[in-house]
Order: structure tokens, then C-alpha cells, then sequence
């Protein structure tokens, strides 16, 4: 925590320094959004560079002023917790001044940068986030509380940590880990008993594009157990990104991938070419659309695609195509094939990429 009171300190220092020389005070943050300052590394996935491009946010440039006055006010809210070690939420940011921030996502935004610029993973900062996902299955812990979590014995599932850091005692005897796009999937998963039918598991849903927690979690979980680590997603761009987050990180999140990423995360399904050998009827798929057209692209020119040819196969086959399908259309076979026959096939007899 000293850590973080003497980096605030220092940023204030140099706009003290700044306004003592009458010169216009600047914060230099980096370009968390541009893919040139992104380099790929097959152990850790997508990761900042140490020299990368940067922005300036100026006190005395109308566009960025406001920004500058927002990081300063969310900076000294940060030295506030840290001294006295409270937490607050994202959240609760927001609606200590719900007219001076404007939205949620501009508090977000201004706490990614701050941790990027000074180099402190949010956790550090005190600022917590609410979670979203849901974990199930061969798992129990402490929370930083002394809490106790028994996610084997419940037929529900248990939210993700929101300090997944401050975890400990993890007990599991799962053989692997299934990361689930979907939360409707997850819950069907669930009540079909699957965590306990094939062998012992771990579930995981981020009900979508997963949140910071959920991905700390999986890294977490990993670090621990070792175990090999499944994702089942659409057969869709989205479905596709969303494994990629997991595996290899997300460009705005680079600064902080030693923590989030795990590359040897493996996609079981839905894959394209599933599609094809189930003989999934056509009437069930889905047409692409402009937006979906334009993700797969994006996706294709990844610097992670070009070192998985099995992966760029899939994406030239739903290339071609041109449709998609939800892990539902599983249904169009029977009601439970996709706990009685797709996942056993697939675990069973090494159906991944």
C-alpha cells in the first residue's frame, strides 16, 4: 500500500512541479486501445510494450481538461482508501458524484488508465469491482473474510469472488475446468448434474464477455490446479473473441496480462466444423451479420491466429459459411445432447483445438 500512496504522490509532485514553473500541468498515459503497442507472446498472450506510444492529458487543452480534473478526483479517492484500507466498488464511485462523472463507463475508463499509468493492478488500488460471473462444481475455499465456500455441495452456483486475490485454501479434486459463454448454458449444465457425471469438474461462466474477476479466477484456478481448461462458446465471432479473452487477453487489459491470461486454455466447442459432422439442419443457424462479418476479419488478422492453424481453419469454414449457430441448435438433436453425448464425445476422444 506505501507502494501506491508513494506513486499517487508522485504524479501530484509533478503537477505541483509543473504549476510552480508556470508551465500547464500533463498526465502521460498510455495507448491502451491501439494494437501498436501490443506485442504477442505465445506464454502470455497479449502483452504491452515497454516502449509504447502514449497520450497526454492536459490541463490547459479544452478536450482533455475535463479528463485531467476526473483523474485527479478518482486519484485522491484511491489515496483516501488506501490509507485507511477501505474498499469501494466501481460502483460506488460513480455515485459518490453521479453529476461530475457523466456515466459508468467514464469511471472505468479513468480507473484502467490510472492502474496503467501507474503501473498498479487495480486490486492494489482498492477499487473493486461487482461480479457478474458464476462458478460451480469440485471446488471450496476461504474468502479474505474466513468465510467458507462450498461450491461442491450446492445445486446452485456461487458468485465469483469480488477479491479473488484474497482467496485461499483452495480444495479441488476436478479433473478439468469448463468455462461456459452462456449462463442459460451454464444453468442447464448444471441441472443435468454435469459437474459430477463424467468426472469431477469445475464450471465457470463469465455470462458473456467475461469481467475482471471471472478472468482472475480462471488464472487463479489455474495456477493452483494445473488442470487442462475447456471453453464452450457459440459458433460465432463473438463466441470466438470471447475464448480469445480468456486465452490470450484483451488489448485494452495488456498492461496487466501476467495476471489475467491463460494460454493453454483449450476451445472444445461449438466448433464450425461440428456443425457439418452433426449435420445440424440449416433451417436452425443463424445468417451472419455486416457486424459478425466484420469481427470474424478483425479476428483472422490476430497475430495469436497465425501460430493456430487448426484455429484459422474453423474461422475460414465459418468464413465461408457465412452462418452461426448457438450451442442450442445441440437441442435440435435431442433435449440433453449436449451433456449425454457432445461433451463426453468431445472430453472422451480429444475433440479440441
Amino acid at each position: 500500500s506505501s507502494e501506491v500512496l508513494e506513486a499517487i504522490e508522485n504524479v501530484i509532485q509533478d503537477v505541483l512541479k509543473s504549476l510552480a514553473q508556470k508551465k500547464a500541468p500533463v498526465l502521460t498515459l498510455a495507448n491502451r486501445s491501439d494494437w501498436r503497442n501490443i506485442e504477442f507472446k505465445d506464454s502470455v498472450g497479449l502483452q504491452m510494450i515497454p516502449c509504447c506510444t502514449t497520450k497526454q492529458i492536459r490541463i490547459d487543452c479544452p478536450r482533455s481538461a475535463p479528463k485531467f480534473a476526473l483523474m485527479l478526483k478518482i486519484l485522491s479517492m484511491i489515496y483516501k482508501m488506501v490509507q485507511s484500507n477501505t474498499y469501494a466498488t466501481k460502483r460506488d464511485i460513480y455515485y459518490s458524484d453521479t453529476l461530475l462523472f457523466g456515466s459508468q463507463s467514464v469511471v472505468d475508463n479513468i480507473i484502467n488508465d490510472i492502474s496503467c499509468m501507474l503501473k498498479i493492478p487495480r486490486r492494489s488500488l482498492h477499487i473493486l469491482s461487482t461480479t457478474k460471473g458464476f462458478v460451480a462444481g469440485n471446488l471450496s475455499y476461504t474468502e479474505e473474510d474466513g468465510t467458507k465456500v462450498n461450491c461442491t455441495c450446492s445445486a446452485t452456483a456461487v458468485t465469483v469472488p469480488s477479491n479473488v486475490q484474497g482467496i485461499k485454501n483452495l480444495i479441488s479434486h476436478a479433473k478439468f475446468m469448463l468455462i461456459v459463454e452462456k449462463d442459460a448454458t451454464f444453468q442447464r449444465l448444471l441441472d443435468d448434474d454435469f459437474c459430477n457425471k463424467l468426472s469431477p469438474c469445475i464450471m465457470i461462466t463469465g455470462r458473456g464477455v467475461p469481467d475482471l474477476n471471472t478472468r482472475l479466477l480462471v488464472r487463479k484456478l489455474w495456477d493452483t490446479f494445473q488442470i487442462p481448461i475447456f471453453t464452450l462458446m457459440d459458433a460465432d465471432p463473438h463466441g470466438v473473441e470471447i475464448t480469445c479473452i480468456y486465452k490470450y487477453g484483451s488489448v485494452s487489459m495488456s498492461f496487466e496480462a501476467h495476471h489475467l491470461t491463460v494460454p493453454s486454455i483449450k476451445w472444445l466447442g461449438l466448433l464450425p466444423s461440428d456443425l457439418e459432422r452433426l449435420n445440424i439442419r440449416k433451417d436452425v443457424l443463424i445468417p451472419f451479420t455486416k457486424q459478425d462479418q466484420k469481427k470474424l476479419a478483425s479476428i483472422q488478422k490476430r497475430p495469436y491466429i497465425a501460430c493456430q492453424p487448426m484455429w484459422k481453419k474453423e474461422l475460414e469454414i465459418m468464413a465461408a459459411s457465412k452462418l452461426k449457430a448457438e450451442i442450442q441448435v445441440l437441442t435440435s438433436l435431442s433435449s440433453d445432447y449436449l451433456s449425454r453425448v457432445y461433451l463426453p464425445n468431445k472430453l472422451q476422444f480429444g475433440g479440441w483445438l
